[in-house]
């Protein structure tokens, strides 16, 4: 039985028997998906009800930085500007553009507080449409600035089930984040370790697929999608498959940046494996 939504949740999407819950003022996130009963997405609901908290489950937006800035700064021209990790937009109240049945378009402006920590106006379009058990995602982005986007979906995967969950990559090295150090990848990720944070370097591809042993979900997005992390932490009943345009710290870097107008798409597929 699924739990009721909150009243944050105030836009809910329906496709046959698949359901999206969307909280525009809590950062314009995907909170729940539904395909019947079945959870494809974890949500710890505390955080979400809690406005001091970044909400721990759903789908968050990452912008204008996906990961984490060294020393939580940045430097433009002469100045050193701080942004927390991931960026600020999974922080903003976003409003409801307009809405039907599978579709609802949430947009998310510039402000006098992200302006302190990222001088650069900027509009977000995000139109959410779920069509079947298919979340799709369009993202059209207006800033001049130079920005990365993803998305930190967090996939419900009961603690004693991880053990048969995989997520298979071509990827040859990667940055193990637990450890602080380049890592080569061979054979499979363990997804039961005490704690998995992955840093893919050369995966390749703007697609990748989380096998459960009963389903499987295919994430896949524009070409742009190329920078991937898979996260887990023992004990708690989510994997995480994440999305990024550009590897953390690329406000610094410079690596794999966007700037300008761009429009990018990006797909979350459940689908039960068959017997």
């Amino acid at each position: 039985m699924r739990p009721e939504r909150t009243t944050l949740e105030s836009t809910v999407l329906k496709s046959g028997d698949a359901t999206v819950y969307l909280a525009p003022a809590r950062g314009g996130i995907a909170t729940r998906f539904y395909v019947g009963e079945r959870p494809v997405f974890y949500l710890d609901e505390s955080t979400l009800l809690d406005p001091k908290k970044n909400v721990r489950g759903g789908n968050p937006v990452l912008f204008p930085s996906p990961g984490k800035l060294e020393g939580d700064q940045w430097k433009h021209g002469q100045e050193d500007l701080k942004m927390a990790q991931h960026g600020f937009a999974r922080n903003l109240e976003w409003t409801v553009g307009e809405v039907e049945e599978d579709v609802a378009v949430l947009i998310a402006t510039s402000n006098d507080t992200t302006m302190a920590a990222y001088p650069f106006p900027f509009r977000l379009r995000f139109r959410y449409a779920l069509s079947g058990t298919t979340l799709r995602i369009t993202q059209k982005i207006e800033c001049e600035g130079p920005y990365g986007v993803g998305f930190h979906p967090y996939f419900f995967v009961p603690q004693d089930e991880k053990g048969r969950a995989s997520i298979t990559t071509p990827a040859t090295r990667g940055w193990d984040n637990v450890t602080k150090q380049e890592i080569a990848l061979s054979g499979p990720i363990d997804l039961t370790a005490k704690e998995v944070d992955l840093h893919l370097y050369d995966h390749g591809s703007a697609s990748a697929t989380l096998q459960l042993h009963d389903a499987r979900i295919d994430v896949c997005g524009s070409e742009q999608f190329t920078r991937w992390v898979i996260w887990t932490v023992a004990g708690k009943d989510y994997v995480c498959l994440e999305p990024w345009t550009a590897p953390g710290n690329a406000l610094n870097t410079g690596a794999s940046l966007l700037t300008g107008h761009h429009e990018l798409w990006t797909e979350i597929s459940f689908s039960f494996s068959e017997a």
